[in-house]
């Protein structure tokens, strides 16, 4: 099925923008350029047919690889998406559970390595799983499992995985639907863990011989740092209610005791929530001095504005326009890639989806 998927990649449409040259290849014809209301992104469609993509992540020579939820590894490169999946793992694929972060080596030319996080098929409860691959030609194999028996369920299971400046392994972990397990810290479900590249745990975490960074999270899906090297993260509320939190170690982001612009003492609240709305908040990557988050239910890609650490605004784009928007990052060639999400069951999918749009501010 997926060698017949129509995708082609932007090209031409670059050269009016007065950009670089397309990272996934020049020569190939753009799918569709949308026009931009005042005020709005440029946006080009570069990939179509893909099936619940879940992360993007670019290597060095301009390839982009996605995840798959059903179990896939994807490649985009010469302007094509490849008609192999460079992996299949076995996966539960079941409500929000199956093959969900991506994050390549910061030495990935010479190593190969590509960090995943998937719920792994296995007799009894789910479990979340972080896992290294190594890409030898067109494949990945050489599976190596790196943290294992992280709660899992059909709901709330995080699995975002990112390299911060440290060269550290960043992963988000969601409550499976046990709340209070979030404020154990000897549970890994509801944290944000950070773990060395080999899957140890780095001294100067701050529970020793501990991967978890914070605690008190109900299911963080997005981390990016800002030119400051601070770390954000992005929350899914109960009800509404979601959340951008500035990211410290050691610290407690309150679920499920604290929400919105509740306090109490020791926990920390949110630096931006959405209150009565719903954002259901995913990946996202800062261009410049702004943040970009991907919006599922909000259906959005929000811009939200920072000064020295504190939020200043936040923005609507986008909106309503490709529908439930999952995960962002940032090109070589300086645009923001942002995956849609309509075949997962909670959306309304177009004859073309899922799609990769490249967004230009």
């Amino acid at each position: 099925m997926h060698g017949t998927h129509r995708s082609r990649l932007a090209g031409a449409a670059l050269l009016f923008l007065g950009l670089a040259a397309p990272v996934l290849g020049l020569s190939a014809p753009v799918l569709g350029l949308a026009a931009s209301a005042a005020g709005e992104p440029r946006v080009e469609i570069v990939l179509t047919g893909l099936e619940i993509p879940w992360a993007l992540a670019f290597a060095p020579d301009g390839r982009l690889f996605i995840t798959e939820r059903p179990g896939r590894i994807r490649v985009a490169s010469g302007g094509r998406l490849a008609a192999a999946p460079v992996a299949e793992l076995a996966v539960t694929h079941v409500g929000e559970a199956g093959l969900m972060g991506l994050a390549l080596d910061p030495d990935f030319a010479r190593s190969g390595h590509l960090y995943v996080c998937y719920t792994a098929r296995r007799q009894g409860p789910s479990v979340n799983r972080v896992a290294r691959l190594t890409l030898r030609g067109a494949r990945a194999a050489d599976e190596r499992v790196l943290l294992d028996d992280i709660p899992a369920a059909n709901v709330h299971d995080g699995c975002r995985v990112k390299f911060g400046p440290d060269r550290k392994l960043y992963v988000t972990t969601g409550d499976a639907a046990r709340p209070q397990d979030a404020q154990n810290p000897r549970v890994l479900s509801g944290k944000i863990l950070r773990l060395n590249a080999d899957g140890s745990v780095p001294g100067d975490n701050p529970f020793h011989g501990s991967p978890v960074w914070s605690l008190g999270h109900r299911n963080p899906q997005g981390l990016a740092w800002d030119a400051a090297g601070r770390l954000w993260a992005s929350e899914h509320g109960q009800t509404a209610h979601d959340e951008i939190n500035l990211i410290q170690p050691g610290r407690n982001y309150g679920w499920p005791d604290i929400r919105g612009d509740e306090t109490r003492p020791g926990l920390v609240s949110p630096a931006l929530h959405s209150g009565d709305d719903t954002w259901a908040p995913s990946g996202m990557a800062f261009l410049g001095d702004s943040l970009y988050v991907g919006g599922l239910v909000g259906y959005r890609l929000l811009k939200v504005t920072l000064a020295d650490g504190k939020v200043t605004g936040s923005t609507n784009l986008l909106y309503r326009a490709y529908g439930r928007l999952r995960d962002v990052v940032v090109g070589p060639d300086g645009a923001l890639y942002v995956s849609t999400n309509n075949r997962d069951g909670r959306g309304a999918p177009t004859r073309d989806d899922d799609r990769v749009l490249r967004v230009v501010p």
